[in-house]
């Protein structure tokens, strides 16, 4: 474990089989291969992620931070020499199960909300909301209200991913609420923390993970796609996205969705895969997760998935 990267693993997985959308893809890039779009070499670049400052206050200093639901709901930190200890309060319950999770440069916790086993009366308003705890009290609070998310009882999903931009000190969430049989109709959002306000968006892609990597020259934000089982690139133009989706490879098993993405080294790529058909979330063991290491060659654009011996 490194000492740059405060928080090391959450345990997220998404199972069930209530509801099924057809697996069409995006479809702005149906007729491009994946080897046509071309990276330069890429690594890993230290993170402008903070610590919070309640953990450190409190002698916490690497912790793992869990919102598996497994053993605790909402969010819970485990730490000490073997992650035997763990901070739990039951104030950060009362937004139920959450995501996905992102830490800017002064250690604020942004969350993604995530539908679990049942819809309640408040279910499809939860996921309308990105959720906020404060780097200095460690108060878990609804942060952040987006209308436009709508999910409803065939598609409980709203805001689904999130991650912070060290460069532009902004926000980028996906949100999968809309989508049917016929389209995707998802929306990623890029957000002002500073104001709370929608700076740019990019609409018809269903993004179920989302993450930023750095190349020679350029930089893109990377996406696992909710109906395929593809990894995406957008291209950031200065601040901005391309609105253009281009398929980089896709993961062996056609029936699982990328739900992370993780930059571990030279031209290196960590994913992890779940089964996803747009249900509730049934399960949340390690028995969902499905791990692969994308290696790119940057001579002749190609991809190479390998599956690390278990």
């Amino acid at each position: 474990m490194k000492r740059v990267l405060p928080v090391l693993v959450v345990l997220l997985f998404l199972g069930g089989a209530a509801y099924f959308l057809l697996n069409d893809g995006p479809k702005v890039e149906k007729k491009e291969s994946a080897k046509a779009f071309k990276l330069k070499e890429f690594n890993r670049v230290r993170s402008c992620a903070k610590i919070p400052q309640f953990l450190y206050s409190l002698g916490i200093k690497r912790p793992i931070i869990d919102l598996s639901q497994l053993h605790y709901k909402g969010i819970a930190f485990y730490y000490g020499p073997k992650f035997n200890k763990v901070l739990h309060k039951k104030e950060w319950e009362v937004f139920d199960a959450l995501g996905t999770y992102t830490i800017d440069n002064l250690g604020n916790i942004y969350l993604t909300p995530n539908p679990f086993i049942s819809v309640h009366p408040s279910t499809f308003n939860l996921q309308k909301a990105i959720y906020k705890m404060d780097s200095k009290s460690g108060k878990l609070s609804r942060w952040m209200v987006i209308d436009d998310v709508k999910p409803n009882s065939t598609n409980p999903y709203g805001l689904i991913s999130i991650v912070y931009d060290c460069d532009s000190s902004e926000l980028i969430a996906s949100s999968i609420d809309e989508s049917n049989y016929k389209a995707q109709k998802g929306v990623i959002y890029q957000i002002n923390p500073k104001t709370k306000t929608i700076t740019d968006r990019v609409e018809g892609f269903d993004a179920l993970t989302v993450n930023i990597l750095h190349s020679k020259g350029a930089k893109y934000l990377l996406a696992g796609s909710a109906r395929d089982n593809g990894v995406y690139a957008f291209v950031f133009n200065g601040d901005k996205l391309n609105p253009k989706a281009h398929k980089l490879f896709e993961i062996p098993n056609p029936r699982l969705r990328v739900r992370k993405i993780r930059v571990i080294g030279k031209n290196r790529l960590k994913i992890e895969a779940i089964k996803f058909n747009y249900s509730l979330v049934a399960e949340t063991n390690k028995k969902q997760r499905f791990v692969y290491i994308a290696i790119y060659n940057p001579t002749n654009s190609t991809w190479k998935i390998t599956e690390p011996k278990r």
